[in-house]
């Protein structure tokens, strides 16, 4: 099983932090966030690695180096001249992971309680193009699903009525099909072309996350929520 970890963010909102080193290796509880992030996709079942990097490459590479990949296949995606977004970032990253199987696709600056193993065999059972793990928190423009969890587009724009508005996580899951059907180009981001892709009726599934935790390490405070959750998940 594959997985690729978007790490290739410049995490403005986190400076002076993000000023000698990437968000993806700020620390939490006295490991680089990357490293819970791959400690959990492992623990799912995850044996290879895309890691996309920009901001600070060669301190992710060294890291990675350190930590001898933590027994995975690692491969980097390194996007020299400026971050491709995780849309992009995707699109750059697909020949390392082509297969036959599905792949998950993660933020690197998530802290989640969700069960990827569930999260994984939903997506299996389910025979989707792709499914975004979603919930219930306060975001700006949420997406919108259907009694069935089928995307129907997204909140603030021309949708049906009657539908459910709920916040994207920052993981998924995608069917390797996933990555011939993308025709962007350059620097954007997965959502627009899950919203595209849905519209043209592809089937692009909702996996409402009902765990007790998420929170991303998008700013100081978060950070530091995040690091008191892990304190208790990784106590040292």
């Amino acid at each position: 099983m594959k997985a690729i970890v978007f790490a290739a963010g410049l995490g403005t909102r986190l400076r002076p932090l993000t000023d000698s080193l990437p968000k993806a290796l700020v620390d939490v509880n006295g490991a680089p966030m990357l490293e819970l992030v791959i400690r959990r996709l492992a623990a799912a079942g995850v044996t290879g690695l895309v890691v996309n990097t920009h901001h600070f490459h060669e301190r992710i590479a060294a890291f990675l180096e350190e930590k001898k990949n933590f027994g995975l296949d690692i491969a980097l995606s390194r996007e020299e001249a400026f971050p491709l977004e995780t849309g992009g970032g995707l699109k750059k990253a697909a020949p390392l992971l082509a297969g036959s199987e599905p792949f998950f696709a993660c933020n690197s600056d998530v802290y989640s309680a969700l069960d990827l193993r569930a999260l994984y065999a939903a997506h299996l059972a389910s025979g989707a193009l792709a499914t975004l793990a979603v919930r219930e928190r306060p975001s700006k423009r949420r997406l919108l699903f259907d009694a069935a969890m089928n995307l129907r587009g997204r909140e603030g724009e021309a949708a049906p009525a009657g539908l459910r508005p709920l916040a994207f996580s920052g993981i998924q899951v995608l069917s390797p099909a996933y990555l011939e059907k993308i025709t962007e180009s350059g620097v954007f981001s997965i959502t627009p072309v899950h919203l595209r892709l849905a519209a043209a009726g592809e089937r692009i599934m909702g996996y409402e996350d009902g765990s007790d935790f998420w929170c991303d390490i998008g700013d100081p405070a978060r950070l530091e929520t995040v690091r008191a959750r892990a304190a208790v998940d990784f106590p040292r």
